[in-house]
């Protein structure tokens, strides 16, 4: 939940960078396109609410990463506005769902197999808008081979298509500690979120 998220702030707030955790209905109760929607209207209400900001830059880890792939893939035209997103920091995600259809994570999910491809990031990914966002697609050397798969894979189409990438493979840390070390001033990925934020 959001409320679990504000550890990552202090080295970003101590540079004068405002950070904003996203709240959205996690399973049961929330549907995956419920969630999908919720976070691209959070996305919407910043970029109306505070019109004078200098960009947005995402961080998700894990669920939070395949939340904020599918705002890269979102049509900004029905929010009527268009976030200045600058830059993205993917940790760990997931961005084809249509493989966990089957598995016992779908229990709670209840997606079929038209809601996961839907809402795969994977599938989503369209050619770069000249001003697109630089995108980190960063990965725990010690995370399940489907998650090194599908990071390596989603950085490969994004590349493929246009986009500004880099694929970060972070050694020693696993699926948990690679975000939760984003407190550490002197972490890789804290110091990659610093230097991906200029002219604060």
């Amino acid at each position: 939940s959001k409320d679990d998220s504000g550890f990552a702030a202090p080295p970003l707030v101590s540079q004068g960078v405002a950070v904003v955790a996203v709240g959205y209905d996690i399973a049961p109760k929330g549907r995956m396109d419920t969630m999908v929607l919720q976070v691209r209207r959070s996305l919407a209400f910043l970029a109306q609410r505070y019109p004078r900001i200098r960009g947005i830059y995402l961080c998700g880890h894990s669920a939070g990463a395949h939340l904020a792939a599918m705002v890269l893939s979102t049509d900004w035209t029905e929010f009527q506005v268009v976030p200045d997103i600058k830059g993205a920091v993917l940790v760990s995600g997931l961005y084809d769902l249509e493989p966990i259809v089957h598995t016992y994570v779908n229990d709670a999910l209840h997606m079929s197999r038209e809601v996961a491809q839907r809402n795969s990031p994977i599938r989503r990914v369209t050619p770069a808008a000249p001003a697109a966002c630089q995108v980190l697609v960063a990965v725990a050397q010690h995370d399940s081979p489907e998650f090194r798969r599908q990071s390596q894979e989603y950085g490969q189409a994004l590349r493929a298509a246009g986009w500004a990438v880099s694929v970060l493979d972070l050694a020693g840390v696993d699926h948990f500690d690679v975000i939760e070390r984003l407190s550490e001033d002197s972490y890789v990925l804290t110091q990659v979120g610093r230097r991906a934020v200029p002219g604060r």
